[in-house]
């Protein structure tokens, strides 16, 4: 599509002076072209896909990029700023600025233009021409391809690269993908394909004297992948870096560019054939196994992108020093490693290992929470003494099916300690710390350790199974170390610490916060609740509102709950149905202080909010978080402390409003949520209209000049 850029989209004299004003000046020439329908809706769109992760590139360059159900076709729009916009890149402020628009669902076109885009911006021939371009129609055709000037290779080069191009996978990319490869000098790829280097000589021919193997007279063979948080930008800029470096150097180099819409493998029989490897990413590489037992460097992305030349002449030496990686080092990492950034602190760490173990807890809470709590709905609070229904059971009586599902939930409760302590051990070392992690938080079970236990046990258990994976061990017994040695050596470590020396002081631990908890009344109950009502709004579903979640559901995880567990139960689940049933009373009542997407998503708050699901407030706090935020926790803190106060209890760990039947005191623990509710809401509306309005046309998404919001929660966000 050869008009994907037109001199009407670009703006060579761009003025806006904010990130989001610069989207809107560039949008608003999509609108006039019929490329966009719904203005507001769009930037709604581009501004939730900036907040995920700044967009700036190094070098002076802004990409702000969405799909949006507003767009009509690929578009691409240019601004060329004087001042400098900040996008977010580490070198300071953007002055070429590129809004790249793709329909909902066309994710093909809309990859292949950002890679493709990608790739060209890391010729400084292209970069150079832009900035030096004198009228909109000669930017845009430089853009497409059409200005041969800013290519750096000659004719014959620019036709075998194209020719080796693979095709789009999207009718409507193809132009933009065969030109970045024009005026990059490059082949420009399908996102997810493997990229190879079409100057570089074959496999089997002979290179050059400084890239040739020693040995057969055959070019030094790299393969490499690349990837980073968005898998876009980045990820193919650190692709064609890598392989205009290895042209220069007479390397051959094939990268594996594991971008957002996947990736396809290399060839088994490339990678056999590599002398090395190279690994730029931000994030794990995916089947990392594939290269094991060759030379390898890993670095981050950018080093992909800024030092190739180093990381090609690094990885020649460790081939010539023959050094190699291991099958086990080469392995995809710990499940937190897995998911996690590349460099992450050890607090980083710590926090993502007890999150695991939480994560893992959860759904075995709120199963057996629910069905003690129906137990009791249905056979009455003496269901707990009823025998077992092994022994007897009546089809026809309801106290029979109420002991059946309270049993049923007290053996899912069992698993709660188990289960935190077995997965916080996985996080950190992988399925040998299942074994240990499992053997601890029993252990914690049997010994009336608790909660505490568990997660005592779970880092032990990772922290021992960590230190004997990196004992050297001889070959013949690697075989038998994840089923026999591993599992055996960290449960009889494990065992010992929990039983003789560790756990009786986290029993008394334990039962002095019960004890604790138990003797709550008056004004200490009621901090209490304002405190949990504090942390539960403080990140709406982030680590702090677990800590709460947590806190309150270690509470009640056992046969017989006290009152004050099931009060702080009740106190945690009110809280967190405040923000977003705040921002939905709030979108009602005042919708002009709203944009057009806060609105739609403020009617999915309210089932969201009344479902106990405080994520459901995120897209509001995520584009105005100096409002919503600390009117959610004053609101939060103040249904927190209400619901202590009128002494609502709650069994069951979740459900909302669809559990009230199961809350004691159930009128009055609506009433604590219904303030809560109106005294956020009305904060919100209140600091909204507040705020000075901006100039037109100088923010992005909000009517009066705010910040611009989330995406419509029905509508595909950019990855």
């Amino acid at each position: 599509m050869s008009d994907m850029i037109t001199a009407e989209l670009v703006d060579l004299d761009l003025s806006a002076d904010t990130k989001e004003a610069a989207a809107r000046a560039l949008a608003e020439r999509m609108v006039a072209l019929g490329r966009v329908t719904d203005l507001d809706g769009f930037l709604a769109d581009v501004a939730a896909r900036e907040a995920q992760m700044p967009t700036g590139l190094d070098g002076g360059i802004g990409i702000p990029h969405c799909r949006s159900a507003h767009v009509t076709e690929p578009t691409l729009a240019f601004g060329r700023s004087a001042a400098g916009i900040d996008f977010g890149a580490a070198d300071g402020p953007a002055d070429l600025i590129f809004l790249i628009a793709a329909p909902a669902g066309a994710d093909d076109a809309h990859l292949t233009i950002l890679s493709s885009l990608a790739r060209q911006l890391m010729n400084a021939d292209f970069t150079s021409a832009l900035r030096a371009a004198d009228d909109a129609a000669s930017a845009a055709a430089l853009i497409r391809g059409e200005d041969d000037s800013a290519s750096s290779q000659d004719a014959d080069s620019d036709a075998a690269s194209a020719a080796a191009a693979p095709a789009p996978q999207d009718s409507a990319a193809a132009p933009v993908a065969a030109s970045a490869g024009a005026a990059a000098g490059t082949t420009a790829p399908v996102p997810g394909a493997s990229v190879t280097d079409a100057s570089a000589p074959a496999p089997g021919a002979t290179g050059s004297a400084d890239g040739a193997d020693s040995a057969g007279g055959r070019p030094f063979r790299i393969v490499a992948v690349t990837s980073c948080p968005t898998g876009i930008a980045h990820t193919y800029m650190a692709a064609e870096s890598l392989e205009n470096a290895g042209r220069e150097a007479g390397v051959e180099v094939v990268v594996e560019t594991q971008g957002s819409a996947g990736f396809t493998r290399l060839d088994p029989a490339v990678v056999a054939a590599a002398d090395a490897v190279i690994f730029a990413h931000d994030v794990p590489v995916r089947d990392k196994d594939r290269f094991a037992g060759k030379p390898t460097v890993d670095v981050g992305v950018k080093a992909g992108i800024n030092r190739p030349a180093d990381l090609i002449a690094e990885a020649r030496e460790k081939a010539a020093r023959g050094e190699v990686t291991g099958a086990v080092s080469a392995g995809s990492g710990t499940p937190v490693e897995r998911a996690g950034d590349s460099g992450e602190g050890y607090g980083t760490k710590l926090r993502k290992w007890l999150m695991s173990g939480v994560s893992y807890m959860v759904p075995f809470v709120a199963a057996g929470g629910l069905l003690i709590a129906l137990g009791f709905a249905i056979g009455g609070y003496k269901i707990n003494k009823a025998p077992s229904v092994m022994d007897h059971f009546v089809w026809g009586q309801a106290d029979s099916w109420g002991a059946l599902l309270f049993q049923i939930g007290v053996v899912s409760f069992g698993f709660l300690v188990p289960v935190l302590a077995g997965y916080i051990a996985y996080g950190m070392a992988d399925r040998p710390g299942l074994v240990p992690g499992f053997v601890g938080g029993a252990i914690s079970v049997t010994i009336n350790a608790g909660f505490l236990g568990g997660l005592a046990a779970g880092l032990i258990a990772g922290g021992v199974v960590m230190a004997i994976q990196k004992v050297n061990i001889p070959a013949a017994l690697r075989g038998i170390m994840p089923v026999v040695v591993i599992p055996l050596i960290s449960s009889a470590i494990v065992g010992f610490l929990m039983f003789v020396v560790i756990g009786k002081p986290i029993a008394e631990a334990q039962k002095g916060l019960t004890d604790w908890l138990n003797s709550l009344t008056g004004t200490n109950a009621l901090l209490l609740g304002a405190l949990l009502g504090l942390m539960m709004c403080f990140d709406l579903g982030g680590p702090v509102n677990k800590v709460a979640y947590t806190f309150a559901t270690a509470g009640i995880a056992v046969a017989n709950p006290s009152d004050s567990a099931m009060k702080i139960m009740a106190a945690v689940m009110a809280a967190g149905m405040v923000p977003p049933l705040a921002m939905a009373l709030a979108t009602t009542v005042r919708g002009r202080l709203f944009t057009r997407a806060e609105r739609e998503n403020g009617k999915a708050a309210w089932v969201l909010g009344a479902s106990f699901i405080s994520e459901g407030a995120i897209p509001f706090a995520a584009a105005d978080p100096l409002r919503v935020i600390p009117s959610s926790m004053v609101g939060g803190a103040i249904t927190g402390a209400l619901s202590m106060a009128f002494d609502a209890t709650l069994r069951a760990p979740h459900g909302g409003i669809f559990v009230v039947p199961l809350i004691g005191n159930p009128l009055l623990y609506l009433v604590a949520i219904a303030v809560g509710v109106c005294v956020t809401a009305a904060l919100v509306i209140v600091l909204k209209g507040l705020r000075k309005p901006a100039p037109a046309g100088a923010a992005a998404g909000s009517p009066e000049g705010g910040p611009a919001t989330a995406a419509e929660p029905k509508q595909p966000v950019a990855a």
